[in-house]
């Protein structure tokens, strides 16, 4: 599943054909949706009739599918405001797509980022089938149901199990009017959050109005941008290299990257020891989603190196085995 033609050439330089691939950025350039077409890419997600027109003419017999605007207030980072039309909507342009030679594929959501409301796929999936029963009304069957992403991560609050999530959508995918013959899934987060620890440097401390700050050599633009978006309420389990960190006293920590943006910071309220110093080192947990991907060089600080537990860089590891085709669940 990929988000541009970037995206695109990065799947397949691993082996992945582009047939195999999912476009699921319901609004893309046409140069990119060009470009996807000519390399094999045959499937497109959309959520607007702007959209469906711009498929018709630059990938010509596409199949198409619709993303669906659902309820995320249970998600950590709401996506519903930017992607998504509603279940009448998303039937009619499918049928528009009908007639104007694309091939009505399927449907998709997003239930929100990091989602810890296993309800919402119910909910979500309820609207998959509306729209199903609709299109079958007017002779067309859809192949593709795509649970998009949301699964959530362990981070510092307990989240649902995935069996929990897993047996609440097997529950939903019972009451569709028909089994599509593609189940997709982009559990993204899920996979690979809890792998990454970000290992950061301590470059200063101050106090100011009665308030602790430690200074880091990382920050929002450089790895930890969803802490910033989210106004620090992504909250990332912390430790230290102090000596004796479970006995020293702690105090309530502001923790900010090293950038000049007085808005480049992460936590207001974190639990440090009172003794952190310049050189000491805060270890970020649960840093292996969303991090590196959206790290700049922002004011001269680097993006942060990537190393595998073996100790070697990302660089020296072994090149990955080619996946044949489209893992779905």
């Amino acid at each position: 599943e990929v988000a541009s033609a970037a995206e695109l050439k990065l799947v397949t330089a691993t082996g992945v054909p582009a047939s195999a691939v999912l476009y699921s950025n319901p609004v893309k350039p046409p140069g990119h949706i060009v470009e996807a077409y000519a390399s094999g890419l045959y499937r497109f997600a959309f959520d607007s009739e702007p959209e469906v027109h711009k498929l018709a003419r630059y990938a010509p017999g596409a199949s198409v599918y619709a993303r669906l605007r659902v309820n995320d207030e249970g998600s950590m980072f709401p996506l519903s405001k930017k992607f998504g039309t509603s279940v009448d909507e998303a039937a009619r342009l499918l049928e528009l797509a009908h007639g104007l030679d694309l091939v009505p594929y399927g449907v998709t959501f997003h239930v929100g980022s990091q989602c810890t409301t296993p309800m919402a796929w119910d909910r979500a999936l309820e609207d998959c089938a509306a729209v199903m029963r609709r299109l079958l009304r007017r002779g067309i069957r859809l192949l593709m149901v795509d649970l998009g992403g949301g699964l959530p991560a362990r981070y510092t609050a307990p989240v649902p199990e995935l069996a929990t999530i897993a047996s609440v959508i097997r529950t939903a995918l019972t009451r569709l009017p028909y089994q599509p013959a593609l189940l997709a899934a982009e559990p993204g987060r899920y996979l690979v959050a809890e792998s990454g620890v970000l290992a950061a440097s301590v470059i200063g401390v101050a106090d100011r109005d009665g308030q602790r700050w430690a200074f880091l050599d990382v920050g929002g633009y450089n790895g930890l941008m969803e802490a910033v978006q989210t106004g620090g309420r992504w909250l990332f389990p912390l430790l230290t290299s102090r000596p004796d960190p479970f006995r020293e006293s702690t105090v309530p920590t502001v923790v900010t990257g090293p950038s000049c943006d007085s808005s480049d910071t992460m936590f207001y309220d974190a639990s440090l020891p009172a003794g952190l110093e310049v050189g000491d080192r805060v270890y970020i947990g649960s840093a292996g989603a969303y991090t590196n991907a959206y790290a700049t060089a922002f004011n001269g600080f680097p993006v942060p190196t990537l190393h595998f537990v073996d100790g070697r860089p990302v660089a020296q590891r072994p090149v990955p085995v080619p996946v044949p085709a489209l893992v779905t669940v």
